[in-house]
């Protein structure tokens, strides 16, 4: 029996093909240049890059555009399940000798009402200050700056970490020759990644960029929104930052 979600989906792909390939004219050439391409792309592995880079964004914007509450943005290649679980006082697990400045971030979660969301579970993860994640790069632990906690009874939660680098996603294969043919640098600004999920409403995955960062106006994976950025804001021998996550009830998300 026929899928009719994929069915409907792949209808929809293929109307849109044909209106674009008469648009543009298309010629088979550039067709089958296209399919060596797509073909390099997947014997790579970077089709989950190459999606989460120039389509994910756009698949968010049309779930959640018109709703209220936190923005989410990218998931992105580099996550990977099995996290530590953190106890207070909370720091990602870092090397004895992580690079980078000290960062306290703080945040508070709350329902798009205004109440807090106690004993919240956050997972939370991020690059270094060479703009590498761990279990990608060589020489890293594998849960480097990666984590899982609880915020308290009243929905916040305070977290020791460093502050991450901007970066740039891999362009040694066939993502990077998309890059030159569309004139595009491959920077993203620095960011931490959060997947936010309370009882009740819909689970937020997010991330949070920073104020003053160079590659928030041109992030090549267009994940940036503004309120989603955070000053930073320096005190003695570290720096603070602070930011509010409103989640939608279950109820509210689906109504889109």
């Amino acid at each position: 029996m026929a899928n009719e979600r994929v069915v409907s989906i792949f209808e929809g792909l293929l109307e849109k093909t044909k209106e674009l390939i008469e648009e543009k004219q298309i010629t088979h050439e550039e067709y089958r240049e296209f399919c060596l391409w797509f073909d390099q792309l997947g014997r790579s592995g970077e089709i989950p890059l190459f999606m989460d880079v120039f389509f994910e964004t756009h698949v968010l914007r049309g779930m959640y555009g018109d709703l209220p509450g936190t923005e989410p943005s990218l998931l992105g290649p580099y996550y990977i399940e099995g996290e530590p679980e953190l106890q207070e006082p909370l720091t990602l697990p870092q090397r004895p000798d992580e690079k980078g400045e000290v960062l306290f971030f703080t945040g508070h979660v709350k329902s798009i009402d205004g109440s807090s969301l106690g004993n919240t579970d956050i997972c939370m993860w991020q690059a270094d200050a060479d703009g590498e994640y761990s279990h990608f790069a060589d020489g890293i632990p594998e849960y480097n700056l990666r984590g899982r906690f609880k915020t308290d009874d009243q929905g916040r939660f305070t977290i020791k970490t460093v502050i991450p680098a901007p970066y740039q996603i891999p362009t040694g294969g066939p993502t990077g020759i998309f890059l030159k043919h569309i004139d595009s640098h491959p920077n993203r600004p620095a960011h931490l990644h959060l997947i936010i999920d309370a009882e009740g409403h819909d689970k937020l995955i997010t991330q949070v960029f920073f104020e003053g960062d160079p590659w928030l106006e041109t992030d090549v994976a267009d994940g940036v929104r503004d309120s989603l950025i955070t000053k930073l804001e320096k005190q003695d021998d570290h720096t603070v930052g602070t930011i509010e996550f409103a989640l939608r009830p279950l109820k509210v998300a689906a109504k889109k």
